[in-house]
Formats: structure tokens, C-alpha cells, sequence
């Protein structure tokens, strides 16, 4: 889709914003009433021909139905009324709405009827519509985006990047698994969750520390960061790099949980941590030959 004037003369918001505001969201129900009214859940949720079992369109009934029964909003509801359907309602909606949604293409008109028979192309309709879901997060700054059919939140840019290229390959799968699995939290919208991913990283560097041979965790831990630098200055940096953070993981409520650790209540503290550890973390990984 065209980048617009503002986007292209360095105008653009900044995609920060983790609520969304009411032309956000406003917009969000309309693109998908517009889906419901143009046909595109007739694949999922067909009305069938009057004269036989050609698709003519979508059944809103169908639709409807199942979204009651899932507990997701109907978006017409939400025309007349003052109060604003939560932020979870609306992404629940977008998820819905993705797993159901399909391009359609009209290929015959019913004139007795008066509507025409479809055919559907489901890749094509989702590329689409997580196309257009995602031009309203950004050009609102919404720290969202909708891919592969979850609305997930961005990472802070640079680390974004970083996440996106980085595999793990450290040739330990439980270590494996607590990055990944601290990857896929720190990137959910909850903040909750997003706190979850700090134990998880936490978790993945105290391990970490262990992989290299060694006769304690002391010397597996020198060890290993010896390997990213030879140089006295740059190597004495990453050693006192690596005691705060461990200290950081033992002073705050991110592996332990006891009265006197302290907690974690903004979101953008959680990006700062993940993302200080995580660099020290893939250096590591990469200096060792462990993927990153």
C-alpha cells in the first residue's frame, strides 16, 4: 500500500502507543463490518443459492452465531452505543476475523435472486486483510501488528530486528526452549506475559553460564565469556555486565518472588531488561558458535 505524505517526509508516528485510541479502533470495526458486508466470510459461513448449493454470499446469521458462541463481539453492536469495546475484544475480533476471512470474486449474477455466486480465495483474502489491519496500527502508532493471524506486540526497533534474525542453535534444547519461549512471551501483548519472558531469560542466562566446561559455574562462566574477547578492557566490561545482570535477576521480582524483591510494573522496564540481557546473551551465543 502507498506510503502517504507524512510517512514519506518523516512524519509518521512513532508505532509506541500499547492502548489503542478511538480512531484506531474505530477503524478496526469498520474494516471489518465493510469484510461482512462485501462477502468475504462467505467461505466460512456461505448462504446458499435459493435454487441449489452455489455460494451466494455470506450468512451475517452464521457469522454471528459463531461469534456469540466464541464470546467475540459483533461489531455492528458497537455503532450506537457510548461505551468502547475493550482493547482485548477488538483483537479477539481481528484474530476471528483472519481465521475466517477469504477474497471473494463474483463470477455470476442471480438476477432473479438479485445476488450474485461466488468463488473464494482464502491466502489471497488473509494477506489482505493483515495488510490493511496492520496500515491502521501503524499509521495510528500502535505498537501492534497483526502476522500470521495473532495480533502480537512489535519490539522496540533495533531489538526487533534482532529477535526476528536470531536462531537459537546452542546445541543444549532446554536452553533452546527458554529463549524461544522468552522470545514468543516478551512479544505478547499482555504485560503480564511480557513479564513472564524476563524469568525466562533469566532462566536461559543462568544455564547459559553452565555450558562450557569448566569445574564450577564460576569457571564455565569465565570461560564462556572469554570467548567473546581477547581484548583486557572490552572483556573486564562484559564481566561486570555479567554480575549486574545476575544481580538484577536476584534483587527484582524476576526469578524469585519473595516480599523483598523488587517488582517490575512498567512495560517499557521490561523492554529495557529484555533487551540488556538479550544482547549480552546473543553476543555470547554468537562468539561461541551457538547460533545468535
Amino acid at each position: 500500500m502507498k506510503r502517504l505524505f507524512t510517512e514519506r517526509h518523516g512524519g509518521a508516528k512513532p508505532r509506541i502507543s500499547e492502548m489503542l485510541d478511538d480512531p484506531c479502533r474505530a477503524g478496526l470495526l469498520d474494516l471489518i463490518r465493510a469484510r461482512i458486508s462485501e462477502e468475504w466470510f462467505g467461505l466460512a459461513f456461505p448462504f446458499p443459492c435459493q435454487d441449489g448449493q452455489v455460494n451466494a454470499g455470506s450468512d451475517k446469521d452464521k457469522i454471528k452465531g459463531k461469534m456469540s458462541a466464541y464470546g467475540v463481539i459483533w461489531p455492528e453492536d458497537w455503532e450506537q452505543v457510548e461505551q468502547n469495546p475493550t482493547d482485548g475484544q477488538v483483537f479477539d475480533l481481528i484474530e476471528f476475523s483472519f481465521e475466517h476471512i477469504a477474497e471473494p470474486s463474483a463470477f455470476w449474477t442471480h438476477s432473479y435472486w438479485n445476488h450474485s455466486h461466488y468463488s473464494y480465495d482464502q491466502k489471497v483474502g488473509r494477506a489482505k486483510f493483515e495488510e490493511e489491519v496492520n496500515r491502521i496500527f501503524e499509521r495510528n502508532g500502535m505498537a501492534f501488528e497483526l502476522r500470521q493471524g495473532e495480533v502480537t506486540r512489535m519490539a522496540p526497533t533495533g531489538l526487533q530486528e534482532a529477535l526476528a534474525q536470531t536462531v537459537f542453535q546452542t546445541g543444549d534444547m532446554v536452553l533452546d526452549d527458554l529463549l524461544e519461549d522468552a522470545r514468543h512471551r516478551f512479544l505478547n501483548r499482555d504485560l503480564k506475559t511480557r513479564r513472564e519472558s524476563l524469568e525466562k531469560l533469566w532462566d536461559a542466562w543462568e544455564r547459559l553460564k553452565t555450558i562450557e566446561p569448566g569445574r564450577d559455574k564460576k569457571e564455565q562462566a569465565k570461560a564462556l565469556l572469554s570467548r567473546a574477547s581477547v581484548e583486557p578492557n572490552f572483556l573486564g566490561r562484559l564481566e561486570n555486565e555479567a554480575m549486574e545482570l545476575t544481580e538484577i535477576g536476584n534483587k527484582f521480582m524476576i526469578r524469585h518472588t519473595e516480599t523483598d524483591k523488587v517488582p517490575i510494573g512498567e512495560s517499557i522496564h521490561v523492554d529495557y531488561l529484555f533487551q540488556r540481557m538479550f544482547a549480552i546473551i546473543r553476543l555470547l551465543l554468537r562468539s561461541s558458535g551457538r547460533g545468535g
